[in-house]
């Protein structure tokens, strides 16, 4: 359980004042007048506002110096006010800058040499030394607690502009997913079901066949949906039963996506150089979701084009291209805006490409059509070496 500042605070205040009264009782053996209930007085204002020196160290401050003044200006032993002025002291160089606490530390510093100038006995050496000395120690300290405080609250804004910027990209993540999952996998339903409400009546077969594309779609959409949900659910703190079952897509479904895409209307060829291997499973995903998002495109905005899609395994990186063929009747068959680089989609490749540490060329062919080219290491080494051997 927390304690409220206010309650500590108080402690503080009663302690001090128990303390003050129990060696105000020793002023006559230290050959000081005995206090009296003025004295007691005085006592308490010197200690008690100190309740109140979070909320304002100045005032506070300002209020224990002037009873501390009163107090020893009437005769009384200087030893007995001296907490509540001491920790006043502390508390607002704790609490404000330099330019402030360091006159109130010397306030401290004047009141008790004024004390010294009115005892009969005081050596004004030994006063001035722990005035001054005091003074500074207690200065100090609440300066490095101040120091001390500001460096905490910047470490938690730099906590919390992390997790801000982790929560960002994050959300990107699963953006870039989502988009993957249903951009693709609409596009294609999309397609088959205006080819199937074209072709009802005059060629059932037809029909039929797009709607067995249109469910087989849905059907890996939806499955694909489920794991992204099952993964987040696992990230926030399930015990992990819920764990996807189904592998995360790779480059080894290339061959069912080109195949969906070209029963969408658009052919496809899929090439693959090298000899195939295990990658990373990132690495893996990053490929297919940008193989995939190029054949989105295609499929969108060149209808009547013609694709290719080319997987080449190198020694330390893979090589992945999608180009088309500009539509007939088209210059290329990709909008201005996908030209430009600049539509979701395209972003969301760049970012995939950068998270890997790969390359990514996006742009139109001399003699039309457009190319999607990604390059992408295969190990933390691949980055700095080079290799255009296959295997």
């Amino acid at each position: 359980m927390r304690i409220r500042p206010l309650v500590v605070d108080a402690l503080i205040a009663v302690a001090l004042t128990t303390v003050a009264v129990l060696l105000g009782q020793e002023s006559v053996k230290q050959g000081w007048p005995e206090l009296d209930a003025r004295g007691y007085v005085w006592v308490a204002l010197a200690c008690l506002p100190v309740v109140f020196r979070s909320r304002a160290p100045l005032t506070v401050l300002l209020a224990v110096h002037l009873a501390c003044i009163v107090y020893v200006t009437e005769g009384y032993w200087p030893v007995v006010t001296s907490f509540g002025p001491m920790i006043a002291v502390y508390t607002v160089a704790s609490l404000r800058p330099v330019r402030i606490s360091l006159p109130c530390a010397g306030l401290m510093c004047a009141v008790w040499i004024y004390a010294g100038l009115i005892s009969e006995d005081a050596v004004m050496a030994s006063v001035v030394g722990q005035a001054v000395g005091f003074a500074l120690v207690l200065w100090r300290f609440g300066y490095v607690a101040r120091q001390s405080a500001e460096l905490a609250r910047q470490l938690k804004r730099e906590q919390d502009e992390r997790a801000r910027r982790e929560v960002a990209e994050e959300r990107g993540r699963i953006a870039r997913e989502l988009h993957d999952v249903v951009a693709h996998h609409m596009s294609v339903i999309s397609v088959q079901a205006g080819l199937a409400r074209f072709v009802f009546t005059s060629d059932p077969g037809t029909a039929h066949a797009a709607l067995g594309t249109i469910s087989g779609t849905s059907g890996e959409a939806l499955e694909e949906l489920r794991r992204m949900l099952r993964v987040l659910r696992s990230e926030d703190g399930d015990d992990g039963s819920d764990a996807p079952e189904a592998p995360m897509p790779g480059l080894a479904r290339l061959a069912e996506m080109v195949e969906r895409v070209g029963a969408g209307g658009v052919p496809v060829e899929l090439r693959v150089t090298g000899t195939p291997r295990a990658v990373a499973p990132g690495v893996e995903l990053c490929a297919y979701r940008v193989v995939q998002e190029a054949l989105t495109n295609v499929l969108k905005h060149a209808r009547g084009a013609e694709a290719t899609v080319e997987l080449v395994y190198r020694r330390h990186h893979i090589e992945v291209a999608v180009t088309n063929t500009a539509p007939s009747g088209g210059e290329g068959g990709i909008p201005d805006r996908v030209r430009a680089g600049s539509g979701h989609g395209l972003l969301g490749m760049r970012e995939r490409a950068k998270l890997y540490g790969g390359t990514i060329s996006i742009g139109p062919l001399s003699e039309g059509g457009f190319a999607v080219r990604l390059t992408l290491p295969t190990s933390a080494r691949a980055a700095a070496q080079g290799d255009d051997a296959t295997e």
